[in-house]
C-alpha cells in the first residue's frame, strides 16, 4: 500500500515542517507527502523544499506560480499522486485543524469495511468543534452540512464540506477529476457529490477540528456566502450522474 498526502500550502511557513515531521512519523506505512505550494510569499515553498532534500523519496513538492485557489492546488496534486503510484491519497489542511493522530484511525475504517472514501467528519457522533468557535460560527457550519447541502444535494455525508479525506485510487480514477470545476471551498461538496453519484461508498469517523493556532485563516465571509451559492451549480451540473458513467483508468490515467 502506497499513501500519499496531499497538503495544498500557502503562507504555512509556520505549520509546514511541524505538520511533515508529524505525517512522517505516523504509524502509517509507506506514507509520503506531496506539498502543492502557490508560491507562498512567506518562503513556504523554500521551507518545503528543504523538507524535500531532508526526505527523499517521503517528500516531493509542487510549485505553482500563483495562487489559483484551492481546487485547483488539489487536483494537481490528485493528479500527481495517482501518476506516482499512490494506491491511497488522503487530502488534508496544513495547520492543523485536521489532526494527524486521526489518519491511523481513517486507514483502518478503510481496511476495516468496503467503503471507497473515509471522511473526518465534524458532525457525526463523536465529531466536535473548537471550543474557541463562536456560536455564529457554529451554526453556520452546522446549517451548511446538516441542512443547506443535504437538502439540495439529496447527499448522505454529514460532513460535505470538510476537507480531512482518505480516497482509494479507483475513486479518484472513477471519478475524472476533468469533471470537477469547482476552484473553492465548494470543491469539497463537489467532489464528495459526484463520488456518491457514481455509487462509490462513503464512511464518516468523528473527529475533534481544532482552530489554526498559527498563521491566518484564509476562510471569510464572502468565500462562505460564495460557497453556499455554488453548490445549486453543483447539483445542476451532475444531477444527472449514475455509476455507470465512471471513468475507467484508462480514460484517466494509469499508474
Amino acid at each position: 500500500m502506497k499513501m500519499i498526502v496531499v497538503l495544498p500550502t500557502y503562507n504555512e511557513a509556520e505549520n509546514l515542517s511541524k505538520m511533515v515531521n508529524t505525517l512522517l512519523g505516523l504509524p502509517v506505512e509507506n506514507l509520503s507527502v506531496l506539498v502543492v505550494d502557490d508560491n507562498s510569499p512567506d518562503g513556504t515553498g523554500q521551507i518545503a523544499d528543504d523538507l524535500a532534500e531532508e526526505f527523499p523519496g517521503r517528500v516531493e513538492v509542487i510549485h505553482r506560480p500563483g495562487k489559483q485557489g484551492l481546487g485547483k492546488a488539489y487536483i494537481h496534486g490528485f493528479s500527481e499522486a495517482l501518476a506516482r503510484g499512490a494506491d491511497y491519497v488522503l487530502q488534508m489542511d496544513c495547520d492543523f485543524s485536521h489532526s494527524p493522530d486521526d489518519i491511523p484511525r481513517m486507514v483502518e475504517k478503510m481496511h476495516a469495511t468496503t467503503c471507497n472514501v473515509v471522511i473526518g467528519s465534524r458532525y457525526v457522533k463523536g465529531g466536535r468543534l473548537d471550543e474557541n468557535w463562536g456560536i455564529g460560527r457554529k451554526l453556520l457550519s452546522w446549517w451548511a452540512n446538516s441542512i443547506y447541502v443535504r437538502m439540495i444535494l439529496r447527499t448522505g455525508v454529514h460532513d460535505a464540506t470538510g476537507g480531512f479525506r482518505l480516497w482509494q485510487r479507483q475513486v479518484l480514477q472513477g471519478i475524472g477529476l476533468d469533471r470537477i470545476r469547482s476552484n473553492g471551498y465548494v470543491f469539497q461538496v463537489e467532489t464528495i457529490y459526484v463520488t456518491e453519484k457514481l455509487g462509490y461508498s462513503i464512511a464518516e469517523i468523528p473527529i475533534y477540528f481544532a482552530d489554526r493556532t498559527e498563521g491566518t485563516s484564509k476562510m471569510s465571509l464572502r468565500v462562505q456566502l460564495e460557497a453556499a451559492l455554488r453548490v445549486w451549480q453543483v447539483w445542476w451540473r451532475h444531477r444527472a450522474l449514475k455509476p455507470s458513467m465512471r471513468m475507467q483508468p484508462s480514460d484517466t490515467e494509469t499508474a
